[in-house]
């Protein structure tokens, strides 16, 4: 089973192989090149700014987390290769999002690629890709939910490319990408945050500093289109959205000028054997059991060796710790553990990854984490708009309860 074919960067995030996972000038384009990579400079689309407008813009970004109770992702939809249904999801419906509205969830994350939609000489976005995924934001705004709308994978143009290398290049890309995404999105109300990356591929200080670079351009591009983006809550991106890298390497945020509208994000599939793994490799078996009182008796092989409640409870410490206790709102932009049909103690299974849902959920929240699940269209039917899971969902809402 396909748990979730965009995680390209689950070998960042764990640091083991996975197959998972998955500018500057306002002139015409041209070239500069150095020692290393002709960089392209795109032209600026920040051709309409406004002045700042803070009607409906009132909360900052602690505020805004405080709204936010419970999230979910629409994965392999927006960000499929190919387009909507690349993946074999449906396209978004209004009533869709109703049914994530009345399942529990107040908050949707819309993993969303730009890249294949884009003019290669220019960066310039298709004028109908705007429009659908405004349509989409407009289905959440509508119905109360709070959007965090991002730039995801998208073939890697960022992620892969946090180097000295490709750093003017991504850059420029960065920039011509956002003054489009929010000069499109620039009149919705706070509901709407943006989000600068996905799972950025930093594993030490050096790429998280080339990072920062990536960053400081979103809040620059976004701020400059004006309007209500001049006080929108943008959320930035840990490197390798891992915790403990996070903690250890993303020692300060990038300037805004703005006080107090910037959020940070990390994610957590943890133990990785349990949460994603598909099959056994040479370096470690899949889990099929976690946590205390939900370990087989009959099924030893597949209990888990590592990750368990006391590293859940460490590993959010940390945010808390670093972000939180600051001030600065932590989003956990994506978690999820999911349902095998391989185990032979299929009860102890299924009660497994109720208690690591609701006991992750509750450890997020208990330590300030905004908390979004990761759901291809495995727990929500999106054709029939129908509980698919129901165990899935009562775990959620009661970690959140």
């Amino acid at each position: 089973m396909m748990l979730k074919r965009i995680l390209w960067c689950t070998a960042a995030i764990f640091s083991i192989a996975s197959p998972l996972k998955a500018a500057y000038c306002n002139s015409p384009q041209m070239a500069m090149k150095d020692t290393a990579v002709i960089r392209t400079i795109y032209p600026s689309y920040n051709i309409s700014p406004k002045a700042p407008d803070k009607t409906g813009m009132d909360n900052t970004a602690a505020q805004q987390a405080a709204n936010i109770k419970l999230g979910w992702n629409i994965g392999n939809t927006m960000e499929a290769p190919g387009g909507e249904t690349g993946w074999g999801n449906p396209l978004i419906t209004e009533d869709y999002i109703k049914l994530v509205k009345r399942s529990g969830f107040n908050a949707i994350r819309i993993p969303c690629a730009w890249d294949q939609y884009s003019d290669k000489k220019t960066a310039k976005i298709q004028d109908a890709w705007l429009n659908r995924v405004k349509q989409v934001v407009q289905y959440c705004v509508k119905n109360d939910m709070y959007v965090l709308l991002n730039i995801h994978w998208d073939g890697g143009w960022l992620e892969n490319n946090i180097n000295p290398a490709k750093q003017d290049s991504v850059n420029a890309k960065q920039k011509a990408f956002w003054e489009q995404i929010a000069t499109a999105m620039r009149d919705f109300d706070e509901h709407v945050m943006f989000a600068s990356a996905n799972e950025p591929a930093a594993d030490d200080a050096a790429a998280t500093a080339i990072l920062a670079t990536y960053h400081q351009t979103f809040i620059n591009a976004v701020r400059s289109t004006g309007g209500k983006n001049a006080y929108r809550v943008l959320v930035l991106q840990g490197p390798s959205t891992n915790m403990e890298k996070t903690s250890h390497f993303m020692v300060s945020l990038p300037a805004d000028q703005v006080a107090g509208r910037l959020m940070v994000e990390v994610h957590y599939y943890s133990p990785f054997n349990f949460c994603l793994m598909e099959k056994d490799e040479p370096w470690g078996r899949m889990f099929y059991y976690w946590g205390n009182g939900h370990h087989s008796l009959s099924d030893s092989a597949r209990n888990p060796t590592y990750g368990e409640e006391a590293e859940v409870k460490s590993t959010f410490q940390l945010m808390k710790t670093k972000f939180v206790d600051k001030g600065i709102p932590v989003v956990m932009g994506e978690y999820g553990a999911y349902r095998r049909t391989g185990p032979k103690d299929l009860a102890v299974h299924n009660d497994a990854v109720d208690y690591w849902i609701k006991f992750t959920t509750q450890q997020a929240i208990a330590n300030g984490l905004k908390p979004f699940f990761w759901d291809i269209g495995i727990a929500l039917d999106r054709r029939n708009n129908k509980v698919l899971d129901q165990r899935t969902i009562n775990a959620l809402i009661a970690g959140a309860n």
